[in-house]
């Protein structure tokens, strides 16, 4: 059985070796002027290390370039991917469709990885931007697992599946949000907003807290819980689906390293023998939810929503 790509979210380059030895085939890296809600900061010269360190290992390296760029940014992309194409990066995480017409220009052979977080639902709209020149579409998070089995049986590009961590809820280009509901004086306030970090949005009619914070690429409120389907991956790797993400927003190094650790058994647990993955996958639950912080339910996400037409 052809075994999905594990695909992670380092946050700094010392965790690149720890995480390719827990079994990581795949790494996320950028930096927040050209990538949305990374792990961590990976400036130019970070960025070739990783790619030569996770060479070295016969590991790949994806560059994010899928924040949304105004027209101030966009002579830059060209500069961006041609130095991405000259450190051999394996791939480019894009959105806008700037980033589509740069690379045409800079580096028309570059592996284009299309991911809009919202948009991709449907096998259609992803072979329509396959034929456009991106290899992968990362669906997006808000599709049940009928809608994810029924796009990759019919897709002609690759298609990436986030199983693990928190997920983005709304973006908003300004900085303003915290100020905003500061000054209106709502039920919903910010705590810590000016430490720019550890920022949750209190939302007491629902109980939640949801994780909120601001860059350059303006104000991020997240999922109030985290994903994780440790023991529901039978079906999309049936399904041949090509790549599993972690995501590690907001987590610790520490955290990461581990939660690939687990997923990685469950994969190579299931390819070698579907029994052997049914007998242990409660036990991996198990274990994530030891190390799960205490602010983060899991849950399943929108992989067993009915969806509703």
């Amino acid at each position: 059985m052809k075994k999905p790509e594990l695909l992670v979210t380092p946050k700094r380059v010392e965790d690149l070796i720890p995480l390719m030895s827990a079994g990581a085939d795949a790494l996320v890296v950028g930096e927040q002027r050209y990538g949305l809600r990374l792990a961590g900061e990976f400036s130019r010269e970070d960025v070739k290390k990783a790619v030569e360190i996770a060479h070295e290992q016969g590991k790949k390296v994806y560059v994010a370039m899928n924040a949304l760029f105004h027209n101030d940014k966009v002579p830059e992309l060209e500069g961006y991917i041609r130095f991405l194409k000259g450190i051999n990066a394996d791939a480019i995480i894009f959105g806008d469709p700037a980033v589509l017409m740069a690379a045409r220009q800079a580096a028309p052979d570059m592996k284009l990885h299309w991911n809009t977080e919202t948009t991709a639902t449907n096998w259609y709209t992803c072979n329509y931007w396959g034929r456009k020149g991106a290899a992968r579409a990362v669906l997006a998070r808000e599709i049940n697992m009928d809608a994810i089995i029924e796009i990759k049986e019919n897709a002609e590009v690759e298609i990436e599946v986030q199983v693990h961590g928190m997920t983005a809820m709304f973006q908003s280009k300004r900085s303003l949000l915290g100020n905003y509901y500061e000054y209106q004086g709502k039920a919903m306030e910010v705590e810590n907003r000016k430490q720019e970090k550890n920022m949750f949005l209190h939302d007491k009619e629902r109980e939640n807290k949801y994780p909120i914070f601001e860059d350059e690429n303006g104000t991020h409120i997240m999922s109030p819980n985290d994903i994780c389907i440790i023991d529901e991956l039978q079906e999309m790797m049936e399904a041949g689906v090509d790549s599993f993400k972690i995501e590690g927003v907001l987590k610790s190094p520490e955290y990461i390293i581990e939660v690939t650790k687990i997923y990685r058994k469950a994969i190579d647990a299931f390819a070698e023998d579907p029994d052997q993955y049914d007998e242990i996958k409660v036990d991996l639950l198990a274990e994530i939810e030891k190390i799960q912080p205490s602010n983060r339910p899991l849950d399943t996400g929108f992989f067993f929503k009915e969806t509703v037409y």
